[in-house]
């Protein structure tokens, strides 16, 4: 029987944890001065085209890159095709892709099945009408059919403005105010989630040119910390309740945090206890994970789901809203809209594409008559094995885990360095420790890259069900000869 899911076996968190606390504790462990030169020199020797883009790309563009994924240490590199389980860079170097577009390529890079009906609909209507498309109601109709507590799907661009709706939804729905997230997870760029963001305890540290006044009713807990949850939300029914708790369902920055098996049910339980809504920003989970995403892994019901990432297959306009028909209601649209309820503004002249909806369905059809998301987690399981028979061959400190095709390798646990501002007398020790460790992290991820291995910044990698045993065998054969020149 096929597995629904690509995540094989839920590891216990408390080992890893433990692990990770050990990595931080101890002198940071980066790159000898041999290696780093000679990873660098790969840049200058291989990649000159590249170099002289992003240098003419400073003149037009801030910073001379556009996407947060492709800051990359020393510079960028440009990628100009995508094939299956490789990536191949303007100066023709290939890469082994384990950064799969930040999550969504389950499938592989840019499938030849969904290829082929996104350039039909081109041929057909084009990207877009503004109007209505058939293949807006077959996407909905098909994430509907799989998510489980997915009654209705509104489409939208990305994942930040998914969070904005749902955040709105939920204070229409419940005539409250505040939001609790767990610190450390990202949850888009909206003003009211800048906050507590890849590192717990930090609150507006990242909010810059945010006024506070728009973070005043977002608050944070300590991630997997279920009693400090009820605490905030005992303290908050005093004070007008919570309108939603909002978690990555694997944990903070896609399971960098990974939660216990029951946490989820845990802040369900809570969540109805206090009337609150439960948001489940499952961008990254959602159909990589397995088509039901992370609450069928989990068998928990949220009130709202967040989508972004594989919805449109890759593709543009990567975001929506599901939930319950009574949360959903409060963005219903056009002539058949309640007129009884207030609802959310939202919008998106973009938003449900044709091209978009066509890659979106496609996509999903292949995952699930295709069994890739199992396939994808078999491969995240071998490469998770492998790199920790490498650690433990070279008696490195570093730390891997994987939930199925989520592969975490910590080489200098910056995201666990403890900040915590009421006590402020550790803050200065503690800037420093995430700015040495940051470098180190960034220093390892031009190793792969020149190594010809792409991550998401040297500490996460995606599998897709492009990859075979033999792409994930030349994968960690490369990652040897990168450790191997590394002492404990």
């Amino acid at each position: 029987m096929k597995s629904p899911f690509s995540i094989s076996h839920y590891h216990d968190t408390q080992p890893i944890y433990q692990k990770l606390k050990k990595l931080v504790d101890q002198e940071v462990v980066g790159l000898p001065k041999a290696l780093l030169e000679k990873s660098l020199g790969y840049f200058d020797e291989k990649c000159p085209k590249s170099k002289a883009m992003i240098d003419r790309a400073k003149e037009y563009i801030p910073g001379g890159v556009q996407h947060n994924l492709a800051f990359n240490y020393p510079y960028p590199i440009v990628f100009t095709k995508a094939e299956g389980a490789y990536l191949y860079d303007l100066d023709g170097n290939p890469y082994l892709d384990f950064l799969q577009a930040g999550g969504p390529t389950v499938l592989g890079s840019n499938p030849e099945e969904v290829r082929k009906e996104a350039v039909a609909l081109l041929e057909s209507c084009g990207p877009s009408t503004g109007l209505f498309h058939e293949y807006e109601l077959k996407l909905a109709q098909l994430i509907c059919e799989n998510m489980p507590s997915v009654e209705k799907f509104r489409m939208l661009n990305s994942g930040s403005e998914s969070v904005i709706a749902a955040v709105r939804v939920a204070r229409l729905a419940t005539k409250k105010k505040k939001i609790i997230k767990v610190g450390g997870a990202y949850h888009g760029w909206m003003d009211q989630m800048v906050y507590g963001t890849r590192i717990p305890r930090t609150g507006r540290f990242e909010a810059h040119g945010i006024p506070k006044a728009y973070t005043k009713h977002t608050q944070e807990v300590y991630p997997n910390d279920i009693k400090a949850l009820e605490r905030k939300l005992r303290f908050n029914k005093l004070r007008g309740g919570t309108a939603a708790v909002i978690v990555e369902p694997l944990g903070p920055e896609s399971g960098t945090r990974p939660v216990p098996i029951n946490y989820n049910k845990q802040v369900r339980a809570l969540c109805d206890k206090y009337g609150a809504l439960l948001i489940f920003d499952e961008v990254v989970t959602a159909f990589r994970v397995g088509m039901q995403g992370a609450q069928g892994y989990f068998d928990v019901m949220p009130d709202l789901t967040v989508f972004g990432k594989v919805v449109a297959g890759g593709y543009p306009s990567a975001g929506g809203l599901g939930g319950k028909n009574e949360y959903m209601r409060y963005l219903a649209a056009g002539l058949d809209g309640d007129k009884k309820i207030k609802k959310a503004k939202v919008g998106g002249t973009m938003a449900a594409n044709p091209l978009s909806c066509v890659a979106g369905y496609h996509t999903l059809k292949q995952i699930l008559d295709t069994d890739a998301c199992a396939q994808a987690g078999k491969a995240g399981d071998r490469l998770a094995k492998g790199l920790q028979e490498i650690m433990q061959k070279y008696q490195l400190p570093y730390v891997v885990y994987n939930q199925g095709s989520i592969v975490h390798l910590e080489t200098s646990g910056v995201l666990f360095v403890d900040v915590n501002f009421a006590k402020p007398w550790t803050l200065p020790n503690a800037l420093k420790q995430i700015k040495i460790r940051k470098d180190v992290m960034e220093q390892m991820g031009a190793a792969f890259m020149a190594a010809g291995i792409v991550t998401l910044a040297g500490s996460r990698l995606y599998t897709s069900a492009a990859q075979t045993d033999a792409v994930i065998d030349e994968a960690l054969a490369k990652f040897d000869g990168v450790f191997a020149q590394i002492k404990g």
